[in-house]
């Protein structure tokens, strides 16, 4: 019967899977891009569905039963192992960025995740659901600080980050929170943990200037791009689009402050802030 091979208890159900889709693609002797023609995606994206880096879906599970005569295997597994803590629009990039082994980052409006204080995260939650009780942003608050904990490793996954200005001028949550979770980006630089640049306002127009963007490279499946907007986003492995992203980050690094400059600024912020809380 298929299927029956001992897996590794350590590793990930997503991993699990990627790892037997590997081994029925093999024993039917197709190549990644073969497979991909069958189902009607790209090869990359075969060998991130074997790597664990993106979901099987419940019609793509269906479509490799078929084709890879896998008895229904992936229909009943993949369905579990696509359960997930974020929302929809994100939960295949959360994933993705927790096997990633660099992140590179632009955020125009808000602390990215990974680098959010909870107060910071509470506050950005209870505004975008004003209405919802307070155990699903306990819940939400709860999964966001979950991710960082990608940062408790002292080397990977490498994070760098472009923050517009806004992000620091923005005051979310008032000044105190504001003071915290500044402080806490820059302890995570001064840690060596962190490489970030600001964009200041006087560097003009920029690419993505309506939503952020988030590059994850690897070790053993290809790149991708993860776009996002107001509640949607979308994960693209097309070799062309990630490439247009990547020089898109560039230019905006070449745009902004240096490293050190970026943390001189964002520390002055923070003491603003700081002392803003202390007059009231």
């Amino acid at each position: 019967m298929y299927g029956q091979r001992k897996p590794d208890p350590s590793t990930s159900p997503r991993a699990i899977i990627g790892a037997e889709l590997r081994h029925a693609r093999e024993r039917k002797g197709l190549s990644q891009e073969a497979l991909g023609e069958l189902v009607f995606v790209s090869g990359s994206y075969v060998g991130q569905m074997e790597a664990g880096t993106r979901r099987i879906r419940p019609e793509m599970a269906a479509q490799l039963d078929e084709v890879l005569g896998t008895g229904g295997f992936f229909a009943r597994n993949c369905k579990a192992a696509n359960k997930s803590k974020y929302p929809d629009h994100f939960a295949e990039a959360a994933e993705a960025e927790a096997m990633a082994e660099a992140i590179k980052e632009f955020a125009p409006l808000l602390i990215p995740g990974l680098l959010q204080t909870p107060a910071y995260a509470r506050e950005v939650f209870r505004a975008y659901q004003p209405t919802a009780p307070d155990e699903r942003i306990a819940e939400l608050v709860a999964a966001r600080l979950d991710r960082g904990h990608l940062l408790d490793d002292p080397t990977k996954p490498l994070l760098w980050v472009v923050l517009g200005e806004a992000v620091l001028r923005q005051e979310v949550g008032g000044s105190a929170v504001m003071a915290e979770a500044l402080r806490h980006v820059a302890t995570l630089i001064r840690k060596h943990r962190v490489i970030a640049q600001v964009l200041p306002f006087k560097a003009g127009a920029y690419g993505p200037m309506t939503g952020s963007m988030k590059l994850m490279s690897f070790e053993d499946a290809p790149p991708l791009v993860y776009l996002q907007g107001l509640g949607t986003g979308r994960l693209e492995d097309d070799p062309a689009t990630v490439a247009r992203h990547t020089l898109t980050y560039e230019l905006l690094g070449a745009a902004a402050l240096s490293p050190r400059d970026s943390l001189v600024l964002i520390e002055s912020v923070a003491e603003d802030y700081a002392h803003e809380d202390q007059q009231r």
